[in-house]
């Protein structure tokens, strides 16, 4: 990441920094060929890492001392194959994360499991509850993602009742 008034570097070492973020007097980046939330020292010009995430990491918005950070799986592995994230042994997920920055931990998840296998940017919709996906292949949407029951139970009636 280049500083751009100067073309210096603001910090080293990131592989495929995506959505540089200034949050709460702090600059943030996702170091998305790691599966990292990153907070960036400037006077040390390296990134530290907050929370390490199961996926690409691309898209990223805060809400208080929440980072929503969406997460991807690999598209083709002949142009990511030598990130690190490529070489764990682990299934990469999608979907978006909500991180807490204060501790690093995962404070809730909204996982995408079949039709969505990329997320590029992620923004909070101030003053919204209830998010909808639009798509006229009703099946494919409503399989695309899971809530957690408790989660269900703050959906309207009549749209559960359409399911």
């Amino acid at each position: 990441m280049l500083e751009v008034s100067t073309s210096k570097p603001v910090c080293e070492g990131l592989a495929m920094p995506h959505s540089p973020r200034w949050h709460d007097g702090a600059l943030w980046v996702l170091d998305s060929g790691r599966g990292a939330l990153c907070r960036v020292d400037l006077a040390a010009r390296r990134a530290e890492t907050v929370a390490e995430l199961p996926g690409f990491t691309r898209g990223l918005d805060f809400l208080g001392p929440y980072a929503l950070v969406g997460l991807s799986h690999a598209r083709e592995r002949a142009w990511f194959g030598d990130l690190p994230i490529t070489r764990e042994d682990y299934k990469r997920q999608c979907g978006v994360w909500i991180v807490d920055t204060r501790n690093g931990q995962e404070a809730g998840r909204l996982q995408f499991d079949d039709a969505v296998q990329e997320v590029f940017e992620v923004r909070v919709l101030h003053g919204q509850r209830f998010p909808e996906l639009l798509n006229e292949d009703q099946e494919r949407i409503n399989g695309s993602f899971a809530l957690p029951d408790e989660a269900l139970t703050q959906v309207d009636t009549a749209y559960r009742e359409k399911r």
